[in-house]
């Protein structure tokens, strides 16, 4: 029997000797791909948009032109306004609602997998065809006027009037929203200790001030993650807005959004290139502002 401190086992010289950029190199390959699709557009927009170039012709520099061309412009007004009236109207529920409907399917009886799954199909669904649909619902001649109709209400302009339509799109947005933050919220509640609740209960709260007392500061840091995500995601809505309001952003242009504005101005071969990244980088600047206005908020409550 052998005694004494064991020894380390050798290592192969090969592995002893690797290079110093081994880690860049398994790095590389995902580098590339962020700098050519991420980084490089995102400084070609800024660097266009203190020009004048077109879809296809080169631009001269012009300096600030294309951003003081923005102040003067009513459309960039009216864009700028639905798209912070979309975050208004659409954040507040998209936190609320999906914490909701976690807490409804959290539970466990027969026929719960079916309803989390019903709640989860407008995720996967394409926003093509979730739009198409709404639209045939919501159109003069579609089925839920016709329902308006029969009951002796007359028909509602959905579609036609700029507010209504407006709404319209918000209500899609949501609906189709509900089922992916509802799947965050799930993962958080899971992590909330049973015990709180039920020292709660014994304590003689109810399920009201549970929620309030031991729900939500539990889950207080995936409510700001929702709000920082559904912020970002309508302020630069499109699609939503683009099916049911058409390409010219709904009567006279007034439900058009910022980025509906992006593709109008930028597109086709007289496409403003250059002003159309002007309205990108400003896009770009309040999309960041507001998610450091929830994240400011969120420490402000840990203070």
């Amino acid at each position: 029997m052998t005694t004494g401190t064991a020894r380390a086992p050798k290592v192969p010289g090969a592995v002893r000797r690797h290079l110093p950029t081994s880690p860049w190199l398994f790095l590389a390959p995902g580098l590339l791909i962020v700098a050519g699709f991420s980084l490089y557009p995102f400084l070609s927009t800024v660097v266009n948009s203190f020009t004048d170039s077109r879809t296809l012709v080169a631009g001269q520099y012009v300096g600030g032109a294309n951003y003081q061309e923005l102040i003067h412009d009513a459309m960039f007004w009216t864009g700028l306004r639905n798209s912070l009236l979309y975050v208004l109207g659409v954040v507040p529920l998209l936190v609320i609602l999906p914490l909701l409907l976690a807490l409804l399917v959290q539970g466990r009886f027969p026929g719960i997998t079916f309803f989390r799954a019903a709640f989860y199909t407008p995720v996967v669904a394409s926003v093509v065809v979730v739009g198409l649909i709404w639209v045939w619902l919501l159109d003069d001649r579609g089925l839920i006027n016709a329902v308006l109709e029969a009951v002796g209400f007359g028909k509602v302009g959905f579609l036609s009037d700029p507010w209504l339509l407006l709404l319209s799109a918000m209500a899609v947005t949501v609906w189709k929203g509900l089922g992916y933050y509802m799947i965050v919220y799930l993962a958080a509640l899971a992590n909330v200790p049973r015990e709180l609740h039920e020292a709660c209960a014994v304590d003689g709260a109810g399920a009201v001030r549970r929620f309030w007392t031991v729900t939500v500061p539990a889950v207080r840091s995936t409510m700001v993650l929702v709000a920082a995500l559904a912020s970002v995601g309508a302020f630069k809505v499109f699609s939503e807005v683009y099916l049911m309001a058409g390409p010219t952003g709904g009567p006279g242009g007034e439900d058009t959004t910022l980025v509906m504005l992006v593709q109008q101005v930028g597109t086709g071969l007289n496409g403003r290139v250059g002003y159309a990244s002007a309205l990108s980088v400003v896009v770009f600047v309040i999309t960041l502002g507001l998610m450091l206005l929830v994240l400011r908020a969120n420490r402000k409550e840990d203070a």
